[in-house]
């Protein structure tokens, strides 16, 4: 067991993020028996959960005309564009079927906001409003955060910043990640997790 002032912290192995989901991430389902196994070694486990309203503005269709993956202005900065995903209550938003979640002691769901995207299981995108994620771990006694998920590029990456900008000593396991990779993201995430301080092991 890892001690008892660590965490893991799986971040959206839901149906949507996995093969023929909605916004598939490649390989998205093969990290799985890896994180189950992972589950078994910290006694906590936090599983995060993209939960958006069918009207949610980071949907390239609820803006006529836009292509999805496209780039348009929120009132906090640049939003990509996101084919329609994980709505609330789908089967899309479903954890994956393969997925353990009798070990989770804590699910965050997040952008279930209209407004607001959430990549981040701290804070929405906005870089203001808090999931309540930090306020957990902290009276759990929890000073490092191990990430896995999906995707890396994404919602692992600025989870993990995040973290570390709160604080927390932060690990990414790449072996339990994959990426979109869109338009270089994936090498950008690297160097932006090394540069705040994030080890990135295999």
């Amino acid at each position: 067991m890892r001690p008892a002032d660590e965490a893991l912290i799986v971040i959206d192995v839901q149906n949507d993020f996995c093969p023929s989901g909605a916004l598939a991430v490649a390989g998205g389902d093969q990290i799985i028996p890896r994180v189950n196994a992972l589950m078994g070694k910290f006694s906590t486990v936090v599983l995060t959960q993209d939960w958006h309203p069918a009207d949610h503005l980071s949907f390239a269709d609820n803006h006529p005309g836009a292509a999805p993956f496209s780039l348009t202005e929120m009132p906090y900065g640049p939003q990509v564009l996101w084919p329609r995903h994980c709505v609330i209550g789908s089967e899309g938003a479903a954890f994956h079927p393969d997925l353990d979640t009798d070990p989770v002691q804590m699910v965050i769901r997040k952008g279930f906001r209209p407004q607001i995207d959430s990549y981040s299981a701290f804070f929405e995108n906005d870089r203001r409003t808090a999931t309540g994620l930090d306020g957990y771990l902290k009276a759990r006694g929890i000073a490092a955060v191990t990430l896995v998920g999906l995707a890396l590029d994404y919602c692992v990456a600025y989870s993990a910043l995040d973290a570390a900008g709160l604080g927390y000593r932060v690990t990414v396991l790449e072996g339990a990640a994959r990426a979109i990779d869109l338009n270089g993201s994936l090498a950008a995430a690297r160097e932006g997790m090394r540069a705040a301080g994030v080890a990135l092991e295999i």
